[in-house]
């Protein structure tokens, strides 16, 4: 699929848009307009000026994506949901134990993209993206039908563990691009690096770039899923459901009183 999303032959692609659309609710209004050369193209395409508002407020950590919200909650015992009854160790998806210790008693939003979503994913607040860790592993399809059936799935994918650090409070906020099928590499800004199930780079990589909110960070081949993670001091937003669209800029947390945003980092 993905050599054939590649292919750079009109008739392919307007017979595979054709099909897309016959199938799908792919919504290309949006984008910015473009002669789409190929599929792969549609599966990566930016959007219009403005076409995503990015939440003002300086305290709202926003969503880094367009998704479904697949579970939310608080990080108890160390454990999330990637579908009702079937949870799973955060220590198990990041593989770093001092960064599980600092998330420890925090909350996390699970962000499922679909294949017509927009793929791009951006900042969910001011800070610096300190380091990225790649774990190789499988593909498995991450529909909620896998999700119900496959235990641990999230942990047994290929996966690109992002680590940031607010600007406001100097707390760590983590982003988990999780790959699934036909999803096969993850591209990244300001990393010279495309990471697939073949990639056999440096593991651990260190970085030392400033984002912005609602700055673009990269993007999926085609679409997986997103786990934003945040420590104690982030409130998970009270109007967040299971199940409930979401739109890249819109509020997933709040920071606390007690970690006003415009500070300097702790």
């Amino acid at each position: 699929m993905g050599w054939l999303s590649k292919l750079e032959q009109p008739w392919v692609v307007r017979a595979l848009l054709a099909l897309w659309r016959t199938f799908t609710d792919l919504d290309l209004s949006d984008a910015l307009p473009a002669d789409y050369r190929s599929v792969h193209a549609i599966f990566t395409r930016q959007l219009r000026p403005g076409a995503r508002p990015i939440d003002p407020r300086a305290g709202m950590v926003v969503s880094p994506c367009d998704a479904i919200i697949g579970a939310c909650g608080t990080l108890a015992a160390g454990q999330l949901l990637q579908a009702k009854g079937m949870p799973y160790a955060l220590g198990e998806l990041l593989l770093d134990p001092p960064l599980e210790a600092a998330l420890h008693g925090g909350h996390y939003v699970t962000l499922r993209l679909t294949a017509t979503m927009y793929h791009r994913f951006h900042a969910p607040h001011d800070g610096v993206l300190e380091q990225v860790v790649y774990h190789s592993g499988d593909t498995w399809n991450v529909n909620p039908v896998a999700l119900k059936r496959i235990e641990k799935l999230f942990c047994r994918n290929e996966r690109a563990v992002l680590c940031t650090r607010l600007t406001a409070t100097g707390q760590p906020l983590v982003l988990v691009a999780v790959a699934a099928v036909m999803v096969a590499s993850i591209r990244l800004h300001g990393l010279d690096v495309l990471f697939h199930v073949r990639y056999r780079g440096p593991h651990r990589i260190s970085c030392a770039a400033r984002v912005r909110k609602g700055e673009e960070l990269g993007w999926f081949e085609q679409g997986s899923t997103i786990i934003v993670l945040v420590p104690p001091g982030l409130s998970l937003l009270p109007t967040l459901a299971t199940g409930q669209l979401i739109r890249m800029g819109q509020a997933l947390f709040e920071l606390a009183a007690s970690h006003p945003a415009g500070g300097e980092p702790g």
